[in-house]
């Protein structure tokens, strides 16, 4: 089966659609946006907090500048055959929840990484580890939406960048990978520099999980000269990380693969 892109009905309550090329496009895997419920209305799923948040950002910066077009586009993806045949309660779904979404994409498993790659998204969320290999190797910049997404804030969007993704990567590690952080970053730290140092929507958080302070010093400059200024920065010295992350509430890592 073909990818097929299937376009939701604007309504005047709705932000415009965003100009493709000036958008920073993310895909969300729709099993992470809504809960398998009963009833005419799916729940919500542990990705909801982040649209929400993603959501507030892209108002804000329309109250900031109301001709802003660099904002997120968030397309819905799907590979579950059954929610494929339920496309009017999945928009119907998003709709009744508040959710401002433009675009489904409903492909089959063996080629949704050329949907994502045919939509120039620029992350792909899912909660399911072999989609998001899947679309690394495709190089598609991925990440793991784990339960702590769901405790996120939907007032503020909360990314985390651990430091091994930013810096210099090892033989070991993925240059594709380290270079897509450095240019996703680059862009939401644009965004960041649209709003004051407090009240903002966006919140930028480095984590080091080891190294020492000089390591943590080396990231936040690389950052910075990619236009990127933290809200927050944690060197953990070896610290496990799963300690901080409750109190961190990040919405997604930004890590590299070894991490």
């Amino acid at each position: 089966m073909e990818a097929e892109m299937v376009e939701t009905v604007e309504k005047p309550d709705v932000i415009p659609q965003v100009v493709a090329e000036n958008a920073l496009i993310v895909a969300v895997s729709v099993g992470a946006v809504f809960a398998a419920e009963e009833g005419e209305v799916y729940g919500a799923g542990v990705a909801f907090p982040l649209l929400q948040a993603v959501q507030t950002v892209n108002e804000r910066l329309l109250q900031v500048d109301p001709s802003e077009s660099e904002r997120f586009e968030v397309i819905l993806i799907s590979t579950n055959r059954v929610q494929q045949q339920q496309k009017e309660r999945l928009q119907s779904s998003a709709s009744a929840h508040g959710l401002h979404k433009h675009r489904f994409s409903f492909a089959c498993e063996d080629d949704f990484t050329d949907s994502l790659r045919q939509s120039k998204v620029h992350l792909f969320l899912t909660t399911d580890s072999t989609e998001a290999t899947r679309a690394a190797n495709e190089g598609v910049l991925s990440a793991l939406l784990n339960p702590l997404s769901a405790s996120g804030p939907s007032e503020q969007l909360r990314v985390l960048f651990c430091a091994d993704a930013i810096l210099d990567p090892s033989p070991g590690q993925k240059t594709g990978t380290h270079e897509a952080v450095q240019a996703f970053g680059s862009r939401l730290g644009k965004m960041r520099q649209r709003f004051g140092v407090g009240d903002s929507p966006l919140s930028l958080v480095l984590l080091t999980s080891h190294g020492g302070v000089n390591r943590c010093c080396s990231a936040l400059k690389m950052l910075r000269s990619d236009g990127v200024d933290v809200d927050e920065a944690y060197c953990l010295g070896g610290t496990p990380r799963g300690l901080i992350m409750p109190l961190l509430r990040p919405h997604f890592l930004l890590a590299a693969a070894e991490e």
